[in-house]
């Protein structure tokens, strides 16, 4: 599951053994940690926007 971080921990916090990342970072998590963390209030989901499947059509020129 992919978090961004939005508080600050204090020095010295970890996440899966490294340092706490910064406000504003994001981070690869098994998704139950994910999951606690967004409940919590430390991170939130990023959720990848879905690619537009709108096709543009092929204007026609004018002929004449």
């Amino acid at each position: 599951m992919r978090i961004r971080i939005t508080q600050q921990q204090p020095e010295g916090a970890l996440l899966n053994g490294e340092a706490w990342p910064a406000e504003g970072d994001e981070a690869e998590v098994p998704t139950a940690q994910g999951a606690h963390l967004v409940a919590a209030g430390v991170a939130e989901e990023v959720v990848d926007e879905p690619k537009s499947t709108r096709k543009s059509r092929a204007r026609g020129g004018d002929s004449g």
